[in-house]
């Protein structure tokens, strides 16, 4: 058994567990009487964190349910092994249940054929689907549930008191989840569910990759700004909701304008 180092009360990452970059975050949240794990990573990483839960003597028979935050192959490729080893069930939004249970490979970036990316996209039974205000309970623990769209349609972040699991939305340098019509973002969305997490009262962001961080209203004001600007740019093709350059050439081609 080794020593558990927790990121918070109650809350261990298991790469900050592991003092070295193993997956993607993975959270476990826990008391005396059960635990849960909010995603897994890849199908490879898995047994590395099985095996890590294993020596911090955490019972496999007290996982209440693994968590998906969104259904991205990097978040959950490996959810259908860790459900088998630790004989639980899988529970996130809706949106992601009918793409985590027909194995779709083209909106959880298991197949991007552009960039010869070909995953395989295990399958797996979705028993329980959360929607916004949902209650979980994790032994004497509450997390209330999040529906936070924008970079995924089926996306989920997750508060307990003033921690909340954000998934993909935001991460420390301001930067946000990947932007793509494949994947089901949208702009809009993403906007609401920021302006959301800034007008909340958490103090804490434990996103889905990278390090945890302290709320800062200037940081999510900044990367608002930014998104508000995607929605006018054709670098974002059909995220975008219109393309006012067009609209100026329009008026200058009606005037008979040459270029200047």
């Amino acid at each position: 058994m080794i020593q558990r180092t927790p990121l918070f009360p109650n809350v261990i990452e298991l790469n900050h567990q592991a003092r070295q970059r193993i997956t993607c975050s993975v959270y476990l949240i826990y008391d005396d009487q059960a635990w849960t794990l909010i995603d897994i990573g890849y199908e490879d990483a898995v047994e590395d964190c099985i095996e890590l839960i294993r020596q911090l003597d955490f019972p496999f028979s007290r996982c209440v349910t693994l968590l998906a935050s969104h259904a991205d192959v990097d978040h959950i490729q490996g959810l259908a092994k860790a459900k088998q080893l630790l004989k639980t069930t899988v529970s996130c939004h809706p949106v992601a249940a009918a793409k985590l249970e027909a194995g779709d490979v083209i909106s959880t970036f298991a197949k991007i054929e552009a960039q010869g990316i070909d995953l395989a996209m295990p399958p797996v039974k979705c028993e329980n689907k959360l929607n916004d205000g949902d209650i979980l309970s994790v032994g004497n623990l509450t997390l209330e549930v999040w529906h936070t769209p924008g970079h995924t349609d089926g996306q989920l972040s997750f508060r307990m008191g003033d921690l909340l699991f954000s998934g993909d939305n935001l991460f420390r340098d301001g930067c946000v989840g990947a932007i793509d019509a494949h994947h089901g973002s949208s702009i809009p969305d993403f906007i609401s569910s920021l302006t959301r997490i800034r007008d909340s009262d958490v103090k804490w962001l434990l996103p889905s990759h990278g390090p945890a961080f302290r709320k800062d209203n200037a940081l999510i004001d900044k990367t608002i700004e930014r998104l508000e600007g995607y929605l006018h740019m054709a670098d974002f093709g059909t995220c975008a909701t219109d393309w006012p350059l067009m609209d100026e050439w329009e008026r200058e081609l009606s005037a008979g304008k040459n270029p200047e």
